[in-house]
């Protein structure tokens, strides 16, 4: 007589709990992979990206006939940025070696003019007025701006116009990026010109 064995009916829902907790169980587990602490090493997938063989700052190196793994820069080489002072640090920052203002470092002639009024007329009169007056849209909305006509800005040496429209001062900022250091001394070279003009 041919028995047939019965089976326990499964309960799909049961079945379907239990997968869900151990996805959970994983997902958990996985998320303290990275940033938990453990005695144990780190398990590298891909090593050659974790210990890369290179040479550190200051390190030795038995490559190199002087045991150093750093090497001096080439005859002549300059640090970025410094191109302009070792020859014109005063076309550069407005003053010279011993730190004292300078005046206009530019030959001032009917092109510089022109490139001074032109950069005048896209970064300082905006705010400064297109006389140098302090008249500008700032003006308009109630913000005091420095006139170029006070005495004690024309009593100003050209180097330290430089370091304000370099650096910035009060609600102005610094044009030390946006306008070469020859643009900005153009300017200057304009404004002494708006400054000895009538209103």
């Amino acid at each position: 007589m041919n028995r047939l064995r019965q089976h326990p009916q499964r309960n799909p829902l049961s079945a379907r709990l239990k997968v869900l907790a151990l996805l959970s169980a994983m997902l958990f587990s996985a998320g303290c992979l990275r940033g938990c602490t453990s005695t144990s090493p780190p398990i590298h997938i891909n090593p050659n990206m974790d210990d890369q063989p290179k040479y550190t700052a200051q390190g030795s190196s038995g490559f190199f006939y002087d045991g150093g793994a750093m090497r001096l820069p080439v005859a002549g080489t300059v640090a970025r940025g410094e191109f302009y002072e070792r020859d014109q640090q005063a076309l550069l920052t407005g003053r010279d070696a011993q730190g004292n203002f300078v005046s206009n470092p530019l030959d001032v002639d009917e092109a510089v003019m022109a490139r001074g009024k032109n950069r005048y007329s896209i970064y300082c009169r905006p705010c400064h007025g297109e006389l140098g007056d302090g008249l500008g849209v700032l003006y308009d909305s109630g913000v005091p701006v420095a006139s170029f006509k006070d005495p004690r800005i024309v009593a100003l040496p050209d180097g330290e116009i430089f370091d304000t429209v370099t650096n910035g001062k009060g609600l102005m900022s610094g044009y030390r990026y946006p306008v070469p250091a020859e643009d900005r001394w153009a300017i200057i070279a304009y404004l002494r010109n708006l400054q000895q003009e009538e209103e």
